[in-house]
This record gives structure tokens, C-alpha cells and sequence, in this order.
């Protein structure tokens, strides 16, 4: 076990990555169940992180078909939006200076994967490209010009490069993988910085594409967080959003399950850190769920559960760094357990 925040290898067979009775559908031919798992930048700072995170989808993957929504690493999107500042302040030589200090943090990560030859050249080519991308943003920055859009483009650049590095550490596990720039199928309004998706539109879009990755047993690793205009002009969902992002992928798969892996081990009735009367709360349903977060407790971002309720799909809260924690699950009413809503243990 690695011991630093409680990381736990996700050795083979184990319980963490799918409970059988639980994460992946309960009893059934799971193998044609769909599983969408949405990763938090914390779960994906440095290379053990990822390969740990990869662990886990590849458990899932055994008996279920996986879909992976990823944010950008953790603070990479906070290194991007001060390039944004550096820009309108007229610093370009700094404002450079941090986008190569971007891509030399994803480089390093991809130098701790220790992928083989020939997969860390086409890696290494591709975040390169990305790179050249995020230069040419910062070099045809205008003057004093301050837009939603070319922020958004700017912000965008994380998850992209966080999608490549994740889809890189579920090779180097063995599994087949192919990032996916959500840009491609979530079509959203043109409100740059808070755009809003036309999610019928990208189901249909979005089915297309990530629909036959699934039936080949590949593992699609989408960038959560942004979209993108009918016109193809890069959009942000907002901060914070990309559990929404997962719950827009798992609406699109029409996913049985939706699991946002974190790094606290569920939802509690209180901030765990200044409450010691705080408890973890093993079920909840949609309203519960939805009544807790207008109470002001930090649940899920407020667009996933109506998203869920309306498929009905079970949507878990569960710990990367503790796997072996059951974690939160949300779901309809009549699944429910009496004892375990009243704080049972799981």
C-alpha cells in the first residue's frame, strides 16, 4: 500500500474498482452493462495517481463496458487561467514562459509512465502538438483583449491534455483506449465560460462516436469541462463542472451507473473537516440528495442529479484513494435500504 493519501493498488481480483453487487448492476449479465466513471483532478496529479485511477477502470472493465470522463490534473486549469491574467496585464514573455511550464508538467508525467518506445514517441507527439496549440493561443493573444471565447479556448487545453496522458496509462495497463475531446459531440450555446449543453443533440452526436469504442471493449476517456458552439467554437461548461460532464457522457451511453471518484469517501451530513458530528451517508435518493445540496453541503454539482433522475441512473460518490469504501449511492427511491439510509454501515 502506498500511504500517502491513503492510495491503495488496485491489486487483481478486488472489490475496489466494483462491488459486484453494487457498482456494476447488481446480479445480471453485467457485460452489457455501461459504466461511466468521472475522475477529479486530484485523483489524476502525477503519474501513480493515474496508473492507480487506471487500476480501477480496468477492474470495471472486466465485467462491464466503461466509459471515462476526466478533469484536467489537479491546479492545471488555475496555471492556464493565469496565463489568461499574464496576457491582459501585457506580460507576454511570462505568459509563455507558463504555457511551456504547462506542457512541461504533462511532459513529466508522461516520462513517469514508463510507456514503451514506440507508445511514448506518438504520446510524447501528441502533447507536443497540444503544446504548439496552447503557444499559438498565447502568441496570437490580441492586446488588451478580454473575451469569453478565447478564455475558454485557453482553459480547454487541461483536460485535453489530461484525456492523453489517462487514455496513455490505460495502455500501459493493457487496456484499449482512445481520448476523446468532448468538443466533438457536447453542442452547447455560445455563453462562453458558462455555456449551456443541447443535450439532445449531443446524445445524438455524442452516441456515434463513443457508441461503437464501447462495443469494441475500448475505453473512451473524454475531457469533461468543455464543448463546443454549432459553429465548432471551443465552449466551458464552468468551474467545477466536470461532474456534470460525467453525467452528460453517462446520459448519452444511456449508462447504468455513473461514478464520481473522488477524494473523500462519500457525502456526509456535514463538513467532515469541521464537524466531528459529521456522518457518511451510504444512500440517498434524488431528492435527498438535491435537499442536502440546496441546504448549501457540497454534494455534486447541481445539474447532475436532475440529469440522473431523469434516466433513473444510480450515480455513486466514492473515494479513489479509499477504494475499498462503498461510498455514497444516489438512486431511485424504491431501491433504497431503510438501514442504510438511517447510517447502517454498508
Amino acid at each position: 500500500m502506498n500511504r500517502e493519501h491513503g492510495l491503495e493498488e488496485a491489486s487483481e481480483p478486488s472489490p475496489a474498482a466494483h462491488q459486484s453487487e453494487d457498482l456494476c448492476c447488481g446480479g445480471v449479465d453485467k457485460r452489457n452493462k455501461v459504466v461511466a466513471f468521472k475522475f477529479g483532478g486530484s485523483s489524476l496529479l502525477g503519474a501513480e495517481r493515474m496508473l492507480h485511477a487506471a487500476r480501477l477502470v480496468r477492474q470495471a472493465a472486466k465485467v462491464s463496458k466503461v466509459a471515462v470522463v476526466v478533469s484536467a490534473m489537479k491546479g492545471v486549469t488555475d496555471h492556464l487561467l493565469s496565463i489568461e491574467k499574464a496576457l491582459l496585464a501585457g506580460k507576454l514573455v511570462h505568459a509563455r514562459r507558463e504555457a511551456e511550464v504547462a506542457l512541461g508538467l504533462h511532459l513529466e508525467v508522461l516520462e513517469d509512465l514508463r510507456l514503451d518506445e514506440e507508445t511514448d514517441r506518438r504520446m510524447r507527439h501528441e502533447l507536443e502538438l497540444l503544446g504548439h496549440d496552447l503557444l499559438h493561443e498565447v502568441l496570437s493573444w490580441k492586446d488588451g483583449a478580454a473575451s469569453g471565447e478565447s478564455s475558454d479556448r485557453l482553459a480547454s487545453f487541461g483536460e485535453r491534455l489530461s484525456a492523453r496522458l489517462f487514455a496513455a496509462a490505460l495502455q500501459q495497463l493493457g487496456l484499449a483506449a482512445v481520448p476523446v475531446t468532448s468538443s466533438e459531440f457536447v453542442l452547447t450555446c455560445d455563453t462562453f465560460r458558462h455555456a449551456q449543453p443541447h443535450l439532445q443533440q449531443s446524445r445524438q452526436r455524442g452516441r456515434k462516436i463513443l457508441l461503437p469504442l464501447l462495443e469494441e471493449r475500448a475505453v473512451p476517456v473524454v475531457t469533461g469541462f468543455i464543448g463546443a458552439t454549432p459553429d465548432g467554437r471551443i465552449t466551458t461548461l464552468g468551474r467545477n463542472s466536470s461532474d456534470f460532464s460525467g453525467a452528460i457522457v453517462a446520459y448519452v451511453l444511456e449508462a447504468d451507473e455513473l461514478v464520481i471518484w473522488t477524494d473523500v469517501d462519500g457525502i456526509y451530513t456535514a463538513n467532515p473537516q469541521e464537524s466531528a458530528e459529521a456522518q457518511l451517508l451510504h444512500e440517498l435518493s434524488y431528492d435527498e440528495a438535491h435537499a442536502l445540496a440546496r441546504g448549501g453541503a457540497k454534494v455534486l454539482h447541481p445539474k447532475v442529479l436532475p440529469l440522473a433522475a431523469e434516466s433513473e441512473m444510480v450515480v455513486w460518490v466514492r473515494n479513489t484513494f479509499n477504494p475499498q469504501a462503498r461510498g455514497t449511492r444516489i438512486g431511485p427511491p424504491g431501491d433504497l435500504s431503510d438501514a442504510l439510509l438511517s447510517g447502517g454501515a454498508a
